[in-house]
């Protein structure tokens, strides 16, 4: 078997969080050697870096905030995803580099080479094999979230949420044979078999014959 990373993303309530726990069962389903993981956290370190961004009562400028989600990364890559990799084992990653691109360079507004450059040192060469877009819109995923506690991100404004979902298809235009898009809005089940269509194709995850 070949390992690979499979990230997810998405706006806020796009229900990539369930996706990518769905997947990651199925994967061990098969027998195939996995690992689930979720950005920014993950680490005991990035745990830390992931309340400091979520806390609604912690100002935090663009910089910083990128600057943080990249601390966060760099040990996760190092702790978690490369160790993994180099085992043999299929990690499933619940946000990755892509996520900082859509939030803090379309959303916040942050120059894209400079957030390039920073994912680039910190991703250490290591690139998703598939990259799944749960496609919803931007209001539709934050009414999903309304009965949680909000955080420092679910609270911003709907116009930054509709930068982010337009950097995101951005993003997935611009390498079409990295990302997979998939309407959020379709039933979870249907959702899920689309996922895995794309995902058992992937060379040396699953057994050919495994549907």
């Amino acid at each position: 078997m070949r390992a690979h990373l499979i990230t997810f993303e998405g706006v806020e309530g796009s229900g990539k969080t369930t996706q990518a726990r769905r997947l990651y069962r199925r994967l061990l389903g098969t027998g195939a050697p996995a690992l689930l993981t979720y950005e920014p956290g993950g680490t005991p370190l990035g745990s830390r870096v992931r309340a400091l961004l979520k806390q609604q009562t912690t100002p935090v400028s663009p910089l910083a905030e990128l600057m943080l989600f990249a601390a966060s990364r760099a040990q996760l890559v190092s702790e978690v995803i490369r160790p993994a990799l180099e085992r043999n084992v299929t990690v499933v990653c619940d946000r990755y580099a892509d996520s900082t691109v859509a939030y803090q360079g379309y959303g916040r507004g942050i120059d894209l080479k400079t957030i390039r450059v920073t994912n680039a040192a910190v991703v250490q060469g290591i690139i998703p094999s598939l990259t799944i877009l749960l496609d919803v819109p931007a209001e539709a995923g934050l009414r999903r979230k309304k009965n949680t506690y909000g955080d420092r991100f679910e609270q911003e404004e709907l116009t930054f949420h509709l930068k982010i979902k337009e950097g995101y298809l951005r993003l997935a235009a611009a390498e079409p044979d990295r990302w997979l898009v998939i309407d959020g809005t379709l039933p979870v089940n249907e959702i899920g078999r689309r996922i895995w269509d794309r995902v058992r194709l992937l060379p040396g995850l699953v057994d050919p014959g495994v549907r």
